[in-house]
């Protein structure tokens, strides 16, 4: 039974089943590997010891490759294509290729006078003439006479190899194909005549599904697992099948083979063989002077026409009419030189024919799947096997390997693979990977633990040539070893170097890739660093000798830098999981935060630079609520003091200056108000007032009022002058129904002061940690921060116009012809309706499918700042004038949010749990019980208007209930009093009530009538 056939120029090789060779044909070279008859296939007997699986034939010598990976060569040596190191002439006897003994190879293919190799492991190995740089070693010259791997090629996992005359394929496990060498005519399809001796990658074919290569003298022929046709390169005999003889720089479908599913192909020296297992016939085209064709004649043929022959498809139903007619049954077709073969059976019961786009697993690189993790498993309790031993080594060790495993099967496949779509069926990895890592196999869990911690992980590449070569990034963290603490200075914190080493396209790609994760799984690899820097941060805690501070803050770095890279992958891609899974909520216990802040802000000031530190202000993204507050205080503590010193300085000086020249300054910034008159009075005082004084602490005095104040009435003062600044009488904000937010009125009379003074009020609130009354949009924020607001800004803002926008984005079919729209937006103002253009002449731009995102991004652009930008200035000018500075960056527009106006994630029961009581009250006294019960029955808006009665808003401040701790205590004077609230101290005096309902009635007079401060 014939396994394979290989033909040289001018002679042929035979493998049986049982792995003997047999040759025959021109010997001049020693190609045939033996000194008998050469007319008849005879068996080369230096090989009779070995197991041969696979044969190739070049010009002039021969390949073959045995069961153990190792490779035999003979014939024509001139130009050192059989690999043996030394010059001579041809070698009549097979050789081991000794430099490869070492590497188990699974596939060999010559060309005319160089040889490739493909080994388990994923390298290529090239050897013999490299004059139009066939070898892919970077370089044309002189022959190389020992294998050399391709470099340029490292990581990816390859599935074949083929080399032609003077040029040379490898195709991957995802169809991606390569090709270097000779491309005098187009034959490596690169849309140029030029030679590579460089892989470089046929863009043209990544998306068509390549399963198999074939080459011929000068023309290439490729498969697809659709069973498609490609050809190109020289086309002078009718080669390429396309009906001409023209030759062909760019893969073109051979159109008469279309409709037919093909499942092989085979390449002569000038002419091409296809099989169609549907009909059972195999079609020809190129040269056929020799009768290789088939046809019966010795024309050649420009397209493709049928093999003459009884030919008969694989389990054909139809009834031979005569038992002495003779059918046959295509298992495989061959070619090479000027000949064709095409082995067949006769039986209606033989075997089916060959299918080159099923690939045989131990003719490409090792992968890890289910049956090989079974095998080792079924082994794997003792000490390992020598086979299992070396079977982990090459897949742990090797890139390739691990890129060519877990390859998807369903829609989309991993022959789709893309920078958008990574090819990889994650869930199928950690299910493996779970399977493999189990504390009843610690030999083989070690054993991967070595390979990838010595061998894997330092060589991966920083460029890699290929995004196949990229999947073991995604892959890689599945494992649970990275997730050993005993592996993370081994495993986890070099995996994460190697990734931020990466150039930025593969980090663009990896991007990609990240941003299509299960959000789930995505959530796992940042809680996976985030553990790490914990454990780093508590090791520092415990005690670092100075020897290894400089590693230790290696890893933190790294650490660092890596979850920035998710962080920053998190943001572009619209937040795969929320931002404030980022935070670290340890640090406060493991870190001096508000000495890091002061270090960072030196070093942004001195532009200093410590090795031996790591500032984790650097890396906001990991600071929780509490911990940017702390940062927040911090930083206005530090303003406020040295807004203070510099006035006890002034305040010195004057005591020593004659005649009052240095006038004496408060350390306070004082706001003296009347209630009926508080944006007047406000904006007085500041305009009176330098840029330090907004630095100062705030203290607010109502005129008339006795009040102290301790918080409460500055409190009251930002919720009277937010009130009266929103008010619709002023025209300065527009407020959406829909929505109930507002924004800026393009069409105010105020003068933009107003605008300045609401920026200076948000940024006092925020510095003297006060929240306010605010209904903006995270779109003020976002702009507050420099970021640009999206159509998701304007759907918060505006739900209806949002989601219009949104549908013109999403439509499929013609836009300008549905929505008749152009480049204006129309808008009512006073109840009269104006059109803007949102470019220049957008009145005569249509919006079409081409323009649409334009379109939609100069309209939220024209809402958000266009229309409003004086405005905004003003109010972005106010804010930064108290809160401007470094402490603002490490902020989120949604944090921002919550400092300004607190958040509403209200948990009653978290408020019942934290309020203190004073005097004879306790938690099971009855007045309390009373009005626990009270509460917790009001409704939604009474809640809220409790809140605003006792702390003087009626919302929570940005670190959440917990930090909201309200006191009760008793006071006399009978059931007939109302409860009071002390604002400054969220302090409740409640008589000591009997009834419940004489408790809810009085408690709902008192918050109802809460505005005003006197002491109680």
């Amino acid at each position: 039974m014939v396994r394979g056939v290989g033909c040289g120029r001018r002679h042929t090789v035979f493998l049986l089943e049982d792995g003997t060779v047999y040759t025959c044909g021109c010997n001049d070279l020693g190609q045939l590997g033996h000194d008998r008859a050469r007319k008849k296939p005879e068996q080369v007997m230096a090989l009779d010891a070995q197991n041969i699986v696979a044969v190739s034939c070049g010009e002039a010598h021969t390949l073959a490759l045995s069961d153990k990976g190792q490779v035999f060569a003979w014939g024509q040596a001139s130009d050192g294509q059989l690999g043996l190191s030394s010059m001579e002439e041809c070698m009549r006897v097979p050789r081991t290729i000794k430099s490869l003994s070492e590497v188990h190879v699974v596939q060999v293919s010559c060309g005319y006078r160089h040889s490739l190799a493909l080994s388990r492991r994923g390298h290529i190995f090239s050897w013999g003439q490299n004059r139009y740089g066939q070898l892919g070693l970077g370089k044309e010259g002189p022959c190389i006479l020992t294998p050399q791997v391709i470099q340029s090629l490292q990581g990816i996992p390859f599935a074949q190899i083929s080399a032609g005359g003077a040029h040379s394929f490898a195709l991957t496990m995802s169809g991606a194909v390569f090709g270097w060498g000779q491309n005098k005519f187009g034959q490596l399809g690169l849309n140029d005549n030029n030679d590579r001796c460089f892989p470089t990658l046929l863009k043209t074919l990544r998306s068509q599904g390549v399963v198999y290569i074939c080459c011929g003298e000068n023309h290439t022929a490729v498969l697809t697992k659709e069973g498609g046709v490609f050809t190109f390169g020289a086309g002078g005999y009718g080669q390429l099948g396309h009906n001409s003889i023209n030759h062909e720089i760019n893969p073109r479908k051979v159109f008469e083979l279309m409709g037919n599913v093909v499942t092989q192909v085979a390449c002569g020296r000038q002419h091409t063989l296809a099989f169609i297992p549907s009909s059972g016939k195999i079609d020809s085209f190129g040269l056929g002077g020799n009768g290789q064709l088939g046809t019966r004649h010795t024309s050649n043929r420009i397209s493709p026409a049928p093999v003459k022959g009884q030919w008969r498809a694989y389990n054909d139903p139809t009834q031979i009419e005569s038992e002495t007619e003779k059918f046959y049954t295509v298992k495989r077709i061959y070619a090479g030189g000027d000949q064709s073969f095409a082995h067949f059976h006769c039986l209606l019961d033989g075997p089916p024919p060959d299918d080159l786009r099923i690939r045989h697993s131990d003719q490409h690189v090792l992968s890890l799947n289910f049956d090989l993790i079974q095998k080792w498993l079924s082994h794997g309790h003792g000490r390992l096997s020598p086979e299992t031993t070396v079977e982990i080594d090459d897949i742990f060790s090797s890139a390739s390997c691990l890129n060519g495993s877990f390859l998807s099967t369903s829609h989309p496949d991993h022959y789709r693979t893309s920078s958008k779509c990574s090819g990889v069926d994650m869930n199928m990895a950690r299910l493996l990977f779970n399977k493999l890592i189990q504390p009843d196999y610690p030999h083989i869990s070690q054993q991967i633990a070595d390979c990838l911690g010595r061998h894997l992980i330092p060589n991966l590449c920083s460029s890699p040539p290929d995004i196949e070569a990229l999947r073991l990034y995604l892959i890689l963290p599945e494992c649970p070893l990275f997730k050993n603490p005993n592996s993370y200075i081994t495993l986890t914190i070099p995996f994460a170097k190697a990734v931020i080493y990466l150039g930025n396209a593969p980090i663009k790609v990896l991007g990609n890739w990240w941003s299509c994760l299960d959000p789930a799984v995505y959530q796992g690899l940042v809680e996976l660093y985030k553990e790490v820097i914990v454990y780093l941060l508590r090791m520092q805690k415990i005690g670092i000798s100075p020897s290894e501070q400089r590693s230790f803050t290696c890893f933190l770095s790294t650490c660092l830098k890596f979850l920035e890279i998710l962080y920053s992958v998190n943001e572009q891609a619209g937040q795969i999981i929320l931002y404030d899974k980022f935070y670290i909520h340890e640090l406060e216990d493991l870190v001096d935060i508000r000495s890091d802040y002061v270090t960072w802000i030196q070093h942004q000031m001195f532009s200093m630079a410590i090795d031996s530190q790591v500032n984790l202000c650097k890396y906001p993204f990991v600071f929780d609520a509490q911990a940017k507050t702390m940062l927040l205080q911090t930083d206005a503590v530090i303003q406020m003091q040295m807004a203070v010193d510099q006035a006890e300085r002034q305040n010195l000086s004057s005591l020593f200056l004659s005649g009052g020249m240095v006038e004496s300054v408060n350390p306070c910034l004082i706001l003296m108000v009347r209630r009926e008159n508080v944006v007047e009075d406000t904006m007085e005082v500041l305009r009176k007032s330098k840029n330090v004084d907004y630095k100062k602490p705030l203290k607010v005095i109502f005129v008339g009022e006795e009040a102290v104040d301790a918080g409460g009435v500055r409190k009251e003062f930002f919720l009277l002058i937010m009130k009266e600044l929103l008010d619709p009488k002023y025209g300065m904000f527009r407020y959406y129904e829909e929505s109930r937010l507002i924004w800026f009125s393009d069409k105010t009379l105020e003068d933009t002061d107003l605008f300045h003074l609401i920026g200076v009020v948000c940024g006092l609130a925020i510095y003297n940690l006060t929240i306010v009354e605010l209904h903006f949009p995270v779109a003020l924020y976002k702009k507050l921060l420099k970021k640009t607001p999206t159509l998701e800004d304007l759907k918060e803002l505006m739900p209806v116009v949002g989601r219009s926008l949104q549908e013109l984005l999403d439509y499929t079919d013609d836009v300008e012809e549905t929505f008749c729209l152009n480049f204006t937006i129309t808008v009512e103002n006073f109840g009269e309706t104006e059109v803007f253009e949102l470019v220049p002449n957008g009145i005569n731009i249509a919006v079409n499918n081409h323009n649409r995102q334009d379109f939609v991004n100069a309209y939220v652009d024209y809402i958000f700042t266009l229309s409003v930008a004086p405005l905004f200035t003003a109010f972005y000018d106010g804010f930064h004038k108290v809160c401007g500075g470094k402490v603002l960056e490490l902020f989120q527009p949604n944090e921002l949010q919550a400092m300004v106006i607190g958040n509403t994630r209200y948990d009653w029961k978290e408020l019942e749990k934290n309020t203190k009581y004073k005097g004879e009250y306790w938690p099971e006294h009855p007045t309390i019980k009373f009005f626990w019960n009270v509460f917790h029955e009001l409704p939604l808006e009474k809640k809220k208007q409790f809140l605003l009665f006792l702390t003087g808003s009626d919302r929570i401040p940005i670190l959440g209930m917990k930090s909201l701790v309200l006191v009760i205590q008793p006071t006399g004077g009978g059931e007939n009093y109302l409860p009071v609230a002390h604002t400054c101290f969220n302090l409740l005096d409640l008589p000591k009530y009997t009834s419940q309902e004489n408790l809810k009635e009085k408690l709902l007079q008192a918050i109802e009538h809460n505005q005003g401060f006197n002491l109680a």
